[in-house]
């Protein structure tokens, strides 16, 4: 049995890289790696999500989706949930 490497199967599936699929996949993947990170840093500081969002005046379950999904998150709000929610600080880096 010949085994695939998760770059060639992402290319057999969704397409090369550059290509409408591909790159809404890729979007799609740093956007659930956010929430991902901003739960960790919440559990780190060993905050619920219900005492997150009262730090930075949302709703428990808005801070759920975002961690579940971390799309449809502003810039705002993300510096929000970082700086005041969680006492940290964001880099952002654009990769050309």
């Amino acid at each position: 049995m010949k085994t695939k490497s998760w770059k060639k199967i992402k290319d057999d599936v969704y397409g090369k890289k550059g290509t409408p699929r591909r790159d809404e996949l890729e979007r799609d993947f740093e956007s659930f790696k956010i929430g991902l990170l901003l739960k960790k840093a919440r559990e780190d500081k060993k905050l619920t999500q219900k005492e997150l969002a009262e730090l930075v005046d949302k709703k428990r379950t808005y801070i759920s989706r975002v961690e579940n999904n971390g799309s449809n998150l502003t810039l705002k709000t993300l510096f929000d949930i970082v700086e005041k929610g969680l006492g940290g600080k964001v880099n952002i880096s654009i990769e050309i």
